[in-house]
């Protein structure tokens, strides 16, 4: 199949720009599963941006928002790609708006919310599902767009390139390998222009609040092929995820609980009903993710306790159940009634702040290939994601990208010529035969990864971590190679890579900053201020 545009994944980093590009040629959108699993659907914050004066915060600005990120980036955020990103943010709301996206609003304005690390007001929101909301206003402006196909159940294995294909002067991107999960085949798709959006690796870890779809997919993908990995050792985790004590294994603590909940006053505590977090930061709850996180993961080892507690009850009788009410019938469900109870949490792996490294128009170090999105690495974010920035990211960048390819690589330019492409030729044709050895190497890594590569990490655990998945990937090549592919064979392999890019960034970042706290170098070095960058040629 040839497509002038092949967009891999369909959160608001893809499906934004499928959605523009589809006016300037034929545009193919593929996800591994369906349209809305994704990370963007499972959001539930919002999107920050200033916007324009009579509708923002009385007092907020461009600079106040820049200075907050450049604050929460732990001196690592490359300034101009947050001028420029804050910058542009408020124009693509409108697209969102115009996609059929309902935000809240207060009378003639919109509603905005506030999260950690904010100093004013500036993030919009539709209650507390506003992911899902943009989501699905997106699916349904593709899927009425003329020259947009969208497929689900198809999984990218590998990019082509000229390099892999055998060219020595010429490294550009020619299309990818797809498994057609419904049939078992794998097919070539074709084009040279391809966009990476394929969101982050939440699943590395055995506790997370993304979705089963996110295990890294266009980050490996970008790796094999040759792309530069920058700042892989800033994983986030989100300080308030909802600790089930009546549940077992990762079930107990996959629920997100917005950090908006705390813009909203809720105020973490201990089983003392302690307001700990003061003692790290005088901003208290609402410090930047990192600090919170942290506090979190001390004050649980310090007294043994298997939680902390958010506390919103000393608000209104309706006022949590009307702000967010899908948080709310969530808890209900699980025995819990947040407005009388303080809701037991922990932290959990949330966030891929380092990625495949592209300039402001998404563009990696393979020409013809973009990355956008969570899985992309701009300079945004910095040591550490400030709340809600993300899906702003996604948007200004999908325009961005497709701004740039259209001035310099628009469809009908000619291009060099290219070696043909080989069909996929499967391994032995028979299915894996011990599945359960998938499983439980899946299940290995995930623990490791925690164990050893969480939040707070060591010399000793980071080696360790390092042998085990040396082993891991010997036996993962053995499956990929000697089995016709699946989905499990495929998501493995992915982990198994993102899960080495971690952890060879963490060995080299021998300082604390941001959301790499190692206690063997428990201070930050300005000498070090640097990005962390990974080639693989």
């Amino acid at each position: 199949m040839t497509t002038d545009f092949l967009v891999i994944g369909s959160g608001i980093a893809g499906l934004s720009f499928a959605i523009r590009a589809a006016a300037h040629g034929s545009v193919t959108v593929i996800t591994k599963g369906k349209l809305l699993e994704s990370n963007t659907a499972w959001a539930q914050g919002g999107i920050a941006s200033v916007l324009p004066e009579g509708l923002r915060d009385p007092g907020d600005s461009i600079e106040s928002h820049v200075a907050d990120t450049l604050d929460a980036g732990a001196g690592l955020c490359d300034e101009h790609a947050v001028r420029t990103i804050i910058t542009e943010g408020a124009a693509t709301i409108e697209d969102l708006v115009a996609a059929g996206t309902d935000f809240d609003h207060d009378q003639d304005r919109y509603a905005l919310g506030k999260e950690g690390g904010h100093s004013h007001r500036r993030i919009l929101h539709s209650k507390d599902t506003t992911g899902l909301e943009i989501a699905t206003s997106l699916v349904e402006t593709a899927r009425q767009t003329p020259g947009l196909t969208l497929l689900e159940d198809h999984f990218a294995i590998d990019l082509i390139t000229t390099g892999k294909l055998g060219m020595v002067t010429d490294d550009r991107v020619l299309g990818a390998y797809v498994l057609d999960r419904t049939t078992g085949e794998v097919q070539v798709f074709r084009s040279d222009r391809v966009i990476l959006a394929t969101g982050g690796c939440g699943k590395v870890y055995l506790y997370t609040t993304n979705p089963d779809s996110s295990t890294g997919d266009g980050l490996a993908m970008a790796w094999r092929a040759g792309a530069t990995i920058e700042n892989m050792e800033f994983i986030q985790f989100h300080p308030t995820c909802f600790y089930n004590p009546a549940a077992s294994g990762p079930e107990a603590r996959s629920f997100l609980v917005s950090e908006a909940v705390r813009g909203e006053g809720a105020i973490l505590i201990n089983s003392k009903g302690e307001d700990f977090v003061k003692r790290s930061d005088e901003r208290g709850s609402l410090a930047p993710r990192d600090i919170v996180a942290r506090a979190i993961d001390r004050e649980i080892k310090r007294t043994g306790a298997p939680c902390v507690y958010l506390d919103i009850t000393h608000k209104p009788a309706g006022f949590f159940r009307d702000r967010f009410p899908f948080i709310h019938e969530k808890l209900l469900s699980f025995g819990l009634d947040a407005e009388k109870q303080p809701i037991p949490v922990v932290p959990a792996a949330h966030y891929q702040c380092g990625g495949i490294k592209t300039d402001l128009d998404g563009r990696t170090t393979i020409r013809g290939l973009h990355a956008i999105g969570e899985v992309a690495c701009t300079g945004l974010h910095g040591a550490n994601r400030l709340a809600s920035n993300s899906l702003l990211e996604a948007n200004v960048l999908a325009r961005r990208a497709l701004d740039r390819i259209l001035r310099h690589h628009a469809p009908g330019k000619p291009v060099p010529d290219a070696p043909p492409i080989p069909e996929w030729e499967h391994g032995d044709t028979t299915p894996p035969d011990e599945q359960v050895v998938i499983y439980h190497n899946w299940d290995e890594l995930r623990r490791l990864m925690w164990d050893y590569v969480s939040i707070v990490r060591t010399n000793n655990r980071l080696r360790r971590a390092a042998t085990r998945l040396r082993n891991l990937k010997k036996e993962v090549r053995e499956f990929y190679w000697g089995h016709r592919v699946n989905a499990d064979i495929l998501e493995l392999r992915n982990l198994v890579d993102v899960a080495s890019l971690i952890v060879d960034s963490a060995i080299r970042r021998r300082e604390s900053r941001g959301l790499h706290y190692t206690l063997d170098y428990p201070r930050s070095d300005d000498s070090l201020t640097r990005n962390t960058v990974l080639r693989r040629f």
